[in-house]
């Protein structure tokens, strides 16, 4: 059929929608050469006419043409309304399978809607006289076989950046004039609020933009008729002849304002004609809220969380419970709608009839009054998407439940079955915004009318107040929920009382004494209220997230607290992140409480989920196993053996730091009592140094108790610290720290006595992308950001860089980032090194053999397993040493003075070349040497251990198993003889 013989055929044509739809439909694709449903799907499964059953409340089909992954196609009689007709496609897009595009037809016009997930919807509109246009006929052709073509170019993440950041701007503007932030705040949020209203046609005839235009010509009178509109929306009403439907729900309680600059009004015109109902609020709040908020103004631009990693709560805890429930309530509808199908008498079907109603309004009523609570909702993004989620379930319930022939029900999923929790201010109101909005978008994407009177309801469910300690020092009370869910704020121990004050940290750890550990992160505290609230019964299930943190030290301990009383059935160890705009590694943690018998018998026989993959239980570090016993973490002991040998570098609190050239220069100095600077100035490292390059920093050390008066005859260094650290230190709160300011804050005599009589001592940073070992001259200052292993025998050095040694810290520590953490008491103490070879048997006098290599105390029965390690430890040393720095890239220079190890200089044609040598690079790399010398000690520790069957392929699993064994066995061992 050619385009000319199409429109002379239709152009006249008066069928109806019913009688002529179908040959249209059939007539197109003879003009476009496509097959038509019957002759591409002579079964009807993927391209059918009427797609769907028949359906209780009349019709017959969700669609008039389905074509799966193409479209669904409603038709109308000519000039009828094709709005309806789009109405009807959007609510039944599940029943579609969520076709990309919904195209709506009345025999003139076809309009290709556009609904890929996360773009901006567009509209191509096709007249009947436009089928002549090979262009326009194209489009089409798109449809029926290449529907990604279509896909608009415009995502609505973008639109809600570039939304937000305007925003953003223009908050900093206002508050740039004086205004208050809140007021500021709360401003901008009522202007996004009148944007996104006008684009959905709440706000009449682009009442908004035409507002702003006439304030580009009198901006003077634009604070007058925003007061004007604000009022309107605050209890309904008129501005001039258009009327304005009553919005209010707190949001417009007042007719407040602030003036704006010509400037900041076109910022606004600006943004007019941006499709506002595209924007994704699940992102706009936190990007919103980083525009408002002064303090953190620092985020703008950084990334936020993405919506697939918070349904991995959301799914587990909210949803897939309510899913399995709908599934055997289906199921019984199913049987009692075959009973009346069956029933002989119209009252014995009637009554099947009513029974199933009955389970569907139960189930429907169940939906309605669920209840989502995020203690910690900042701009409300679980919120939102759990009740996005319920909204969605809610759908397909009506959707399924028509298909068996119950006739259809109204949504009544709305934002009443979310609350919130929230201190901040400006994420509170924010929170109440997302919800609204996205309540909104969802109802009108799925063909449904808003209800009005208020247009937002109130949203007091959402309060901002503290979730964990009230100022009065008692406890909050959480409202009742079905599931708690959320996003704690993340707040390292040591960093709380810098972040929250002295006052409130103390009121916190004395409310929840003997709940949450001393030295517990701030996070723990929620996990341990929505604990409690399970155990009550207050709520079913919660899901949490956390630093990935949570599953070693004084945190695990709250995870095992919450294993004692309820279960962890769903987790994930140890995912990426956007917290506060920052990427961190966190763990996802779904808790079930002792009360819920049914959900318990469910994992019982089903297990858990880990990572994504079905385990049998999830112990409190979030391993996983068959039971309680076999955990690692919670199992292993410290091991008295190995007790004295790991520590912590010296901590500063102050600018005790100098530079090389500034150490050197000092060290040729006379003083008063004729001892030299080299008493007090050392070679200073910490982690980077051991990661990356040397840094040629010294520290200022006057050791752990040296006084005043003696401290100040070494002149320098001493007016050094006088100058830069004296007055920093007099506002600490220690008193020690304030009146010995010339000493380190924590200066480690430990350690100090314990590398005192050593020549070179083992290194590894705290946190590293690798765990990496390295020797440090015992001239060298080591900071607290490496622990220090007061050993200097090679064969120590090769056990602790051996496979089994980095398995069991990665293990047993936690992490930061994607940095893991090592510790001198949970990843060394308990380390069980091989047998005769631990640190007790290393201390004392070593060995140096005629090759370099040097053997702990000698042991006759383990000379040979000893010297084995260590040779293996001492070629992977040297190898690495001679790639990080090249002899012929490098000169050697000696010290001003005796008693330092050599400076290593780059000759300046490889000085670039050199940057790049570091250790991260190296194992980024991880080049075929380095995995042979590698795998080379690994043979070696093995064999110490005795495990004859050892290869490079044992499972992990296995190698944590053995050492388990070895660790309790030695710390059984310890306690028999107690």
């Amino acid at each position: 059929m050619t385009p000319d013989q199409f429109i002379d055929k239709w152009k006249d044509a008066t069928l109806k929608e019913r009688s002529g739809s179908q040959e249209h439909f059939l007539d197109l694709c003879r003009l476009l050469e496509e097959p038509s449903p019957a002759a591409a799907d002579p079964t009807g499964s993927w391209y059918c006419f009427e797609k769907g059953a028949a359906k209780a409340g009349g019709g017959d089909g969700w669609a008039d043409v389905w074509r799966r992954n193409c479209f669904g196609w409603e038709y109308k009689g000519k000039h009828k309304d094709l709005k309806k007709a789009f109405q009807q496609l959007q609510n039944y897009t599940p029943a579609l399978e969520y076709p990309p595009l919904l195209i709506v037809s009345d025999m003139d016009r076809i309009e290709i809607h556009t609904a890929f997930t996360g773009t901006v919807p567009d509209v191509h509109v096709l007249l009947l006289e436009d089928l002549r246009d090979a262009g326009k006929r194209r489009l089409l052709k798109w449809a029926f076989t290449e529907p990604e073509r279509l896909r608009p170019d415009q995502t609505t993440a973008a639109l809600t950046e570039a939304a937000a950041g305007s925003f953003g701007g223009l908050a900093q503007a206002l508050r740039a004039r004086g205004h208050d932030p809140w007021a500021v705040g709360h401003f901008c949020i009522r202007v996004l609020f009148c944007l996104f209203a006008e684009h959905i046609e709440l706000l009449p005839r682009q009442m908004f933009t035409r507002l702003l235009d006439a304030g580009l010509k009198d901006p003077a009178s634009l604070t007058g008729m925003l007061q004007d509109l604000f009022g309107a929306m605050a209890k309904g009403g008129r501005v001039g002849f258009d009327p304005v439907d009553w919005f209010n729900g707190g949001l417009f309680d007042s007719t407040a304002t602030l003036p704006l600059e010509l400037d900041d009004i076109k910022t606004l015109r600006a943004l007019a004609p941006l499709d506002w109902s595209a924007i994704e609020p699940s992102i706009f709040g936190t990007l919103f809220e980083r525009g408002l908020d002064p303090d953190k103004r620092s985020q703008l631009g950084a990334h936020y969380t993405d919506r697939g990693s918070i349904m991995r709560l959301v799914d587990p805890v909210v949803l897939d419970p309510l899913r399995d429930e709908w599934t055997a309530r289906k199921g019984e509808i199913e049987a009692v709608m075959a009973k009346a199908g069956a029933a002989k008498s119209a009252s014995a079907r009637t009554k099947a009839q009513n029974d199933a109603h009955g389970v569907l309004q139960g189930f429907l009523a169940r939906l309605a009054h669920f209840r989502v609570l995020d203690p910690a909702c900042g701009s409300g993004n679980f919120l939102l998407l759990s009740l996005l989620g319920l909204k969605d379930l809610e759908h397909q319930v009506i959707l399924e439940a028509e298909t068996l022939g119950l006739s259809r029900a109204f949504p009544m999923v709305g934002p009443e079955c979310v609350l919130g929790i929230e201190l901040n201010p400006y994420a509170a109101e924010l929170a109440r915004v997302t919800v609204w909005i996205g309540e909104i978008q969802w109802m009108l994407s799925h063909g449904f009318n808003l209800s009005k009177n208020p247009i937002l309801k109130p949203l007091n469910t959402i309060e901002q107040r503290d979730a964990v300690v009230n100022p009065d020092g008692t406890e909050p009370e959480w409202p009742v929920a079905d599931v708690i869910v959320g996003n704690p704020p993340f707040l390292g121990d040591k960093k709380m009382l810098g972040g929250l004050g002295e006052e409130y940290v103390t009121r916190l750890r004395s409310l929840y004494q003997g709940r949450v550990p001393g030295g517990a992160d701030l996070v723990t505290y929620w996990f341990e209220k929505a604990r409690a609230e399970l155990e009550v019964g207050r709520a079913r299930y919660a899901g949490l997230v956390a630093t990935n943190s949570i599953r070693g030290g004084a945190n695990r301990k709250v995870l095992g607290r919450i294993c004692e009383s309820g279960r962890i059935f769903n987790a994930w160890s140890d995912e990426p992140w956007v917290n506060e705009g920052a990427a961190v590694r966190v763990s996802l943690v779904c808790l079930i409480g002792a009360l819920e018998p049914s959900l318990i018998e469910t994992d019982e026989r089903q297990g858990a989920m880990l990572n994504g993959q079905q385990v049998m239980i999830i112990h409190a570090d979030l391993t996983a196993g068959h039971d309680e016993k076999e955990s690692t973490i919670i199992r292993s002991k410290a091991i008295p053996e190995n007790l004295g040998v790991a520590f912590l570098g010296t901590q500063k609190n102050g600018k005790f730091e100098i530079h090389g050239d500034v150490a050197r220069a000092w060290l040729r100095l006379p003083n008063p009592h004729d001892r030299s600077n080299s008493d007090v100035l050392q070679p200073w490292a910490n982690g980077i140094n051991i990661t990356k390059r040397p840094s040629d920093l010294w520290i200022v050390d006057f050791g752990t108790d040296l006084p005043l008066d003696n401290a100040s005859l070494y002149e320098m260094p001493f007016a050094y610290l006088k100058e830069n650290v004296e007055n920093f230190r007099s506002s600490n709160r220690r008193e020690a720290y304030r009146q010995r300011w010339w000493i380190h804050a924590e200066s480690r005599p430990g350690m100090r006595a314990a590398i005192a009589r050593l020549n070179r001592f083992i290194v590894t940073p705290t946190l590293a992308k690798y765990r990496v070992f390295k020797w440090l001259d015992c001239s060298f200052c080591p900071d607290k950001q490496l622990v220090v292993i007061a050993r200097s025998d090679d064969t120590t050095f090769g056990i602790l860089h051996s496979r089994f040694h980095e398995l069991w810290s990665l293990r047993m520590g936690t992490s930061l980032e994607d940095r893991p953490r090592y510790t001198p008491t949970t990843t060394f103490e308990t380390f069980p090194f091989p047998p005769g070879l631990n640190p007790a048997d290393t201390a004392g006098p070593t060995e140096a053999l005629d090759s370099g290599v040097i053997l702990p105390p000698e042991a006759p029965d383990r000379r040979a397993a000893a010297l084995g390690i260590a040779e293996a430890a001492y070629r992977l040393n040297a190898l690495r040493e001679a790639w990080l720095n090249p002899p012929g890239w490098v000169d050697r220079v000696p010290e001003v003075v005796d008693g330092y190890p050599d400076r290593i200089i780059p000759k300046p044609e490889h000085a670039a070349d050199l940057k790049k040598r570091t250790l991260t690079n190296l194992y980024n790399a991880r080049p075929t040497w380095l995995d042979h010398a590698h795998q080379a000690l690994d043979a070696a520790v093995a064999a110490a251990y005795g495990w004859g069957d050892y290869g490079a392929g044992m499972a992990e699993e296995e190698i944590l198993r053995r050492l388990l064994a070895l660790n309790l066995e030695r710390s059984q061992e310890q306690e028999t003889h107690q």
